[in-house]
């Protein structure tokens, strides 16, 4: 596990390996993100629900939030704030909130903080780019043509 900026918010990516896996792809719907798609894993271990679960992006995004490897900056599933009434659905829910939202005291990724504070029609720019670079296309919404 990682601390978060200079607030030191406990990031929750370490988790431990095995047990049951979730591998889910979820287009926002806000820009810079929007053009693309992205593919998350939620692992849980066999100690779940005592343990928290690992989640981890599988796509490639420019997001203070998240580090190159994926890891998300998620206090929720840190064991310092993890509770076994939680449930999964919080976990993906709290991760589409930093998405969409991001948070200066959940930083893995201190110069993207910097740089979206600073300069956010830069950050704008770069995060469009990588998304279309990098994120999966964009499922149809069922239903649809």
């Amino acid at each position: 596990m990682s601390s978060g900026g200079d607030g030191g918010v406990p990031c929750g990516h370490g988790g431990s390996p095995g047990g049951t896996v979730w591998v889910a792809t979820r287009g926002r719907n806000n820009p810079p993100y929007n053009a693309g798609a992205f593919r998350f894993e939620l692992t849980f271990s066999p100690h779940h629900p005592l343990a928290p679960p690992h989640l981890s992006l599988r796509t490639s995004i420019y997001h203070p939030g998240v580090d190159p490897d994926g890891g998300v900056c998620q206090p929720l599933t840190s064991t310092q704030h993890w509770l076994p009434s939680t449930r999964a659905l919080q976990v993906l829910q709290d991760l589409l909130l930093l998405l969409d939202s991001p948070d200066p005291q959940r930083v893995l990724r201190p110069e993207l903080a910097r740089q979206l504070q600073e300069q956010p029609e830069v950050f704008q720019r770069r995060a469009e780019e990588h998304t279309r670079r990098h994120a999966e296309q964009r499922p149809d919404p069922p239903g649809g043509s």
